[in-house]
């Protein structure tokens, strides 16, 4: 193992983790030293795969001063105190969206962690696709002039196990959110001022019992006038869907969806036939995932500040609990990003 390489601790070994797990072994920058799981079987299946070290107590990764990097991939209501705790080891934190599910926890731990001058990376990966950041690049040039409209959108190719929606947070908060920052990533440093939420299930029942919506869609607008739409769904039958448009006083601009193959097929009964969209979100932001993980090692061993922080997983669940609010009281929900 290289002396310059960043040891990692990853905590939270589901499917996500385990995601990162063979992406921090791939890159060269990275040693991946402990792996924690409340499922000890799981984290000496995966301590093995990867040849790292199983530990039962997060404590043991936070108090090895080799560790530099604490990589948080566990469930969302641990999100918090693993970064209190990282913070006081003055360790380099990566955390998996949402940072909580609920505002005031997270303004609290703000609250905490502010004088340790925390270093918080958070997991918006969309910030990191070619495409969609290509887009941001081009509008800093002026491209497409002065930005007006931002459009967004976004559809799982089915939902998440019924176990998982329930801990989810709802479609805000769980997908949603993931919009939210990649418009206000747009924005710079313009602020969404307003939101208006409208929710619905048609063909999954489910969601009823759960008071959630298999089918949402936010309207906001900023400060300067920028109109933001952007439309989720929890099914789509055509695979992963996900689209951004840009317009402005000069022209407009799309990042699109990704294929299998970029190949169009031409016959006598059909025309420009495509191969169909990717249909896993790990498979569609593959580069963005890989990109963002350049950054975290930009961050830990040059202090240079990552596209997403602690602030912009806060102000995303500003976003997310106005959505919420405007899907119950049906009027725009005016937002306080302080």
């Amino acid at each position: 193992m290289g002396k310059n390489k960043i040891k990692t601790a990853l905590f939270g070994l589901g499917r996500i983790g385990q995601m990162h797990a063979n992406n921090l072994r791939k890159n060269s920058e990275f040693e991946l030293k402990y792996v924690f799981d409340l499922n000890k079987n799981l984290s000496n299946k995966i301590s093995k795969k990867f040849n790292t070290i199983s530990i039962n107590n997060p404590d043991i990764a936070f108090k090895d001063n080799e560790i530099r990097c604490i990589f948080i991939a566990s469930s969302t209501s641990t999100h918090l105190k693993f970064i209190e705790k990282g913070a006081k080891y003055k360790k380099v934190i990566f955390c998996e969206k949402p940072l909580d599910l609920n505002l005031k926890k997270i303004n609290s731990s703000l609250s905490k962690i502010k004088k340790l001058n925390p270093k918080v990376q958070i997991g918006f990966n969309r910030r990191y696709d070619p495409g969609h950041n290509l887009l941001k690049k081009n509008l800093l040039k002026n491209k497409i002039g002065k930005l007006e409209k931002i459009i967004i959108t976004s559809r799982d190719p089915a939902p998440p196990s019924l176990s998982y929606l329930k801990v989810s947070g709802g479609i805000f908060k769980d997908m949603m959110i993931h919009d939210f920052d990649l418009a206000r990533y747009y924005l710079g440093s313009d602020e969404f001022i307003s939101v208006f939420a409208t929710g619905s299930n048609i063909s999954d029942q489910r969601f009823n019992k759960l008071k959630d919506y298999e089918l949402a869609t936010t309207v906001l607008k900023s400060k300067k006038g920028v109109q933001c739409i952007i439309t989720n769904s929890r099914h789509c039958s055509f695979g992963y869907d996900q689209r951004v448009e840009l317009f402005g006083t000069k022209g407009m601009m799309i990042s699109d969806n990704k294929r299998d193959t970029e190949t169009n097929l031409f016959l006598k009964n059909s025309t420009n036939n495509k191969s169909p969209l990717l249909h896993f979100f790990i498979d569609r932001y593959a580069e963005a995932f890989r990109l963002q993980l350049s950054d975290l090692a930009n961050f830990c061993k040059k202090n240079i500040k990552p596209r997403a922080v602690f602030e912009d997983g806060r102000k995303s669940i500003i976003l997310a609990e106005a959505a919420q609010k405007s899907v119950k009281s049906k009027k725009f929900e005016k937002l306080k990003t302080n």
